[in-house]
């Protein structure tokens, strides 16, 4: 075998992050479609991808439900509202079936938001590997911090989508 045709065995960050990326294709709302996947002891507990409330119409079907969010440094960043992110997704399908989540890790495309991250901490998630930053995840990392939620993004890239 040649050395250009040496065969990479993923790490399990990159195998688990590779899942998620698959999850994510099933995401109905088309400002970042992301999947996420909790996993504890190399197993798989849940998927999650961003989509509205179950029965409810999704975005890539009746349009995005946007609201303007103007911050104390007079900012203005747009949200599509009409669906959960995929990190309150997988949770949320966690306690559905009954899974228990505590310490588990959760890999996913880009950095949580302010909500998901407090999410997370109280379902005890213990560590967050991510692609890309956020561009509004500051107050998420500081969080985590202060939680002691392990926090890995691979890239200081951040994330580009449509009315950011």
């Amino acid at each position: 075998m040649s050395e250009e045709q040496v065969y990479h065995r993923p790490s399990n960050d990159e195998y688990f992050l590779e899942i998620a990326r698959t999850v994510g294709k099933r995401g109905t709302c088309d400002r970042g479609r992301i999947g996420v996947v909790l996993v504890k002891d190399k197993r798989i507990l849940a998927t999650g991808y961003v989509g509205s409330p179950i029965g409810m119409p999704h975005c890539d079907e009746v349009g995005h439900q946007m609201h303007k969010v103007v911050h104390e440094d007079g900012s203005v960043t747009q949200h599509c509202v009409r669906t959960s992110h995929a990190e309150i997704n997988v949770i949320c399908n966690a306690a559905r079936h009954g899974v228990a989540i505590e310490g588990a890790t959760l890999y996913g495309k880009f950095e949580p938001c302010y909500t998901c991250a407090k999410a997370m901490i109280n379902a005890g998630i213990k560590r967050a590997v991510y692609e890309r930053r956020y561009h509004a995840a500051s107050e998420s990392r500081t969080l985590f911090e202060q939680a002691g939620v392990e926090l890995v993004v691979l890239s200081d890239e951040t994330e580009q989508y449509s009315n950011q």
